[in-house]
């Protein structure tokens, strides 16, 4: 007995064995991308829409946004928008009319087309956790600055797990790395570990361009191909309350130049950066989003864009942010409202504030996910892996909220609801009556090895049967199944031609000294 206890405590239990049998570490659900079969959660009444579609627009009207871009100023001004400095006010027939040119659903097309994307209608993506600046495993066992490896090794659970459907930004931030040279290597990696939706940062002309660029290269197009449909996006934030910065507006509009897609995500946190009230940091957070967006559709009728929502609050005690609350579950379900009433796909987040991967961090990201399902959200950022308010990414986190991410998955499947003669099941109750069971009927034994959903990290065993296979807690098991995904991981196929190409192209890039930065 104790050597089986030591095999299953240093194996991880079911997964290792799996492993150590040469198959996948877990089995795994399939990629099939969720459609949301439910009707979504909308606690806004018609007039609570209108409220703040109104408070929106006033916003836009009457106090203005500030954008640091003297190119955005320029075209707002041709749009006949009001320019005072840097505030620029926009009248709501404007917005509305520029709004409304934006698709409602478009697909993104990585280097791999079977990995290709629906954004929008009713499909439900999830995403890698990103730009955290901070890593935890429970090897190392404290919050240390995030490197190349360990930077890899998230970029190599995004792509095993069939759960994640696209890859945000830089999982962890390898701070190794000269930020001159960072998304040189990180995208290197990225194309070549993942072949996933890919993202880019909009901080500097040379850090969008070179990405485009390393797309376009790993997916082998020509320049008139790259720009035909969207292969890639970028995320960017305001700067709440009510400004947009210079890099990120530069970068959207040479991503919409060139026919790539953009989510504008305001970060605003009710008490500190929005009002203290939900209805009025969802307005906030709307008027921050549509203004950028109009201005995208103006430069390019069309292009494909998506309204963020980053609403949360914040500890009034302290200041920190607060995340999974009832309170950033409800601005998000808002949220939901207001990007169907507008026409838009959504984006929210899968977030927490604990700072390991424990109980609060459970419920926090769970509360998180399904807020995400209830208001009808397209892109879930940050749907695993995410830690301390963003600070920290984990691969054990990121490992349990795939558990999550899969249960959500499955939720979604409608033979779950399915309601013919085989799932009312009138023969095998006859057959059974009233003193017998269902296990050993026809009915279930044709069924039992799918009817239900089966976890790769949850433990069913009861505590006795837990006890002896080693009683190893949720934390550790996702540890073992994170040392064997990594040390077991081959990366998806690429042409040996188009990787010598883009090592090529990194090291000129590297050469000419990559982006320009301040150290």
């Amino acid at each position: 007995m104790a050597d089986t206890q030591t095999r299953k405590r240093r194996g991880g239990g079911r997964a290792g064995a799996a492993a150590r049998r040469g198959s996948a570490v877990i089995d795994q659900m399939p990629w099939n991308p969720p459609i949301n079969i439910d009707k979504p959660t909308e606690p806004l009444d018609q007039a609570g829409i209108e409220a703040i579609h109104e408070g929106a627009m006033r916003i836009l009207e009457e106090i203005g946004i500030e954008f640091y871009n003297e190119e955005a100023l320029g075209i707002l001004k041709e749009a006949g928008c009001t320019i005072n400095g840097d505030n620029v006010r926009m009248g709501r027939d404007f917005v509305m009319e520029m709004v409304a040119k934006a698709p409602s659903k478009f697909t993104i097309t990585p280097r791999n087309p079977d990995k290709t994307i629906e954004v929008g209608g009713k499909t439900l993506l999830f995403g890698n956790v990103s730009s955290p600046p901070n890593y935890w495993d429970l090897e190392i066992g404290t919050k240390v600055a995030g490197n190349r490896e360990m930077c890899r090794n998230l970029l190599k659970l995004t792509q095993y797990f069939n759960c994640i459907h696209f890859a945000g930004g830089y999982p962890v931030e390898p701070v190794d790395i000269h930020a001159s040279v960072r998304h040189l290597d990180v995208l290197y990696d990225k194309l070549t570990l993942t072949d996933k939706a890919m993202h880019a940062y909009s901080l500097g002309k040379e850090r969008v361009e070179d990405v485009m660029e390393m797309v376009r290269i790993a997916g082998g197009h020509s320049h008139e191909e790259f720009e035909a449909t969207p292969r890639m996006y970028t995320n960017i934030n305001s700067t709440s309350p009510l400004k947009h910065d210079h890099p990120m507006i530069d970068g959207c509009l040479r991503l919409a130049r060139r026919g790539q897609a953009i989510v504008v995500t305001p970060f605003t946190l009710a008490g500190a950066m929005a009002p203290v009230t939900m209805a009025g940091a969802v307005a906030q957070s709307l008027a921050e989003a549509l203004c950028a967006i109009a201005l995208f559709q103006y430069v390019r009728p069309g292009i494909p864009c998506v309204v963020g929502t980053f609403t949360s609050n914040v500890d009034m005690k302290s200041g920190a942010p607060a995340f999974g609350t009832p309170e950033y579950m409800r601005s998000t379900q808002m949220t939901g409202q207001m990007a169907r009433y507008y026409g838009l796909p959504m984006r929210s987040s899968g977030v927490c504030a604990a700072n390991v991967p424990d109980g609060q961090s459970v419920w926090e990201t769970s509360n998180s996910l399904w807020a995400a399902v209830q208001s009808g959200t397209n892109m879930v950022y940050h749907a695993a892996g995410w830690l301390e308010g963003g600070l920290i990414a984990s691969p054990e986190k990121f490992i349990m909220d795939c558990e999550i991410l899969q249960q959500i998955q499955r939720y979604m499947q409608p033979e779950v609801t399915a309601t013919g003669p085989d799932e009312i099941a009138l023969d095998a109750i006859k057959a059974v009556g009233n003193d017998g069971h269902f296990f050993g009927v026809q009915h279930t034994q044709d069924r039992y090895t799918s009817a239900f959903y089966q976890p790769f990290l949850s433990d069913w065993k009861n505590y006795e049967g837990w006890d002896v296979a080693g009683g190893i807690w949720t934390a550790e098991r996702a540890h073992h199944m994170f040392k064997e995904i990594v040390t077991s991981f081959e990366p998806p196929p690429l042409d040996d031609g188009i990787r010598e190409e883009l090592a090529d192209f990194v090291a000129r890039r590297k050469a000419e000294g990559g982006a320009p930065t301040d150290f």
